[in-house]
């Protein structure tokens, strides 16, 4: 055999960051690099990419699939609890371009990895040299600084997320800084939400808040005015335990709690609620409001609290749907990645168990 023939034959090709990425089953199945169809003919508008390495994620979060210290098969390929196929970078930009009018919107997710912040900047020039579609970044805090904002807003990165997951200090030490021998700070992910909101302006930056991993009803409250003051986006996850995780043995938190954190969200960004309508019992739960029933009775109805949060497509509607990231099939949504029809309404408002609740 000629020696180069040797050397490719025993040469294993690496699938790392950035000439392969991961992608979501659904954005898989949306640009024909899987078999599938979605349930309630659900659409998959944005197309999440998450840059990989062999080595994997150096923090080591509690609740997240990617975690350091996370046992996994070798060739394990799933993270929230779903298949995350490893595909050439090349190839999933070329079917992007390919299949352009089935894309909403991009998103490019970092992990904490040296290496990452350099490689999101390549695939991001990838994809908007060939894809004429908005493309959102999912950054790490714990990489970036104004001078890396401000180049990823050069390149044409239109809105920044970043996962801050935990509402107070205490739950993000115990689950994403040194509690767990993580990396996190809880100031340095402040400052860069703030450096985020300067460099590409108000409601180009959102937060991802997770509920259920050990924050009160108050705290998250209070998180989701801190944001809204600053012109920044929140958007929710029900915490869900993966398997192999810190977390792993932790409930989901009641659906009736996601609920009303959901409407209360909704009421705060959409009609202006204020802080002293919300009422709270003795362990910081909420258990009634003081607003107008009309008020509260819109925000059911149009169903709008329910939905998935997520970037929006060029045109203000949702681009990103997330479909089954925080519950399976057959059991009820977490987020709707649609909007809720009739019977989804009487649905909802069974699970929101209003009539328990005090309406001073």
């Amino acid at each position: 055999m000629p020696l180069t023939n040797t050397i490719a034959a025993n040469t294993l090709v690496v699938k790392e960051s950035p000439g392969y990425v991961r992608t979501s089953l659904a954005a898989a199945i949306t640009l024909g690099m899987a078999p599938g169809r979605f349930y309630r003919d659900i659409k998959c508008g944005c197309i999440n990419l998450l840059l990989h390495y062999e080595c994997g994620c150096r923090a080591n979060c509690s609740y997240c699939g990617l975690a350091r210290t996370r046992p996994v098969d070798e060739d394990c390929d799933t993270f929230i609890r779903v298949d995350w196929p490893t595909v050439s970078t090349a190839e999933v930009v070329k079917r992007m371009a390919r299949y352009q009018d089935r894309v909403k919107r991009i998103c490019i997710s970092t992990v904490q990895h040296p290496q990452a912040y350099n490689d999101l900047v390549t695939v991001s020039r990838q994809v908007l040299e060939s894809v004429d579609r908005p493309l959102s970044a999912l950054i790490t805090a714990t990489l970036m600084d104004r001078q890396r904002l401000e180049e990823l807003r050069g390149l044409g990165v239109d809105m920044i997320g970043m996962g801050l997951d935990a509402a107070s200090q205490q739950v993000f030490l115990r689950t994403r800084g040194r509690g767990v021998g993580g990396p996190h700070l809880w100031r340095k992910h402040w400052q860069v939400v703030e450096e985020a909101r300067e460099v590409f302006g108000p409601w180009r930056v959102n937060c991802h808040l997770i509920v259920g991993i050990g924050e009160t009803d108050r705290e998250m409250i209070e998180t989701l005015f801190h944001l809204k003051d600053r012109e920044v986006f929140a958007f929710f996850f029900s915490f869900y335990p993966e398997a192999g995780s810190l977390m792993q043995r932790r409930r989901r938190p009641p659906l009736v709690r996601y609920r009303r954190l959901q409407l209360v969200k909704r009421l705060i960004e959409a009609q202006g609620l204020q802080p002293d309508q919300i009422i709270y019992d003795v362990r910081d739960r909420i258990v009634g409001l003081r607003a107008p029933s009309d008020l509260v009775e819109k925000a059911i109805s149009e169903g709008k609290a329910f939905v998935t949060g997520g970037c929006p497509s060029r045109d203000g509607g949702l681009g990103c749907t997330r479909p089954f990231a925080n519950s399976r099939p057959g059991e009820p949504f977490r987020n709707y990645p649609l909007l809720p029809e009739e019977d989804d309404i009487l649905d909802i408002r069974r699970q929101l168990r209003l009539k328990e609740w005090r309406w001073d």
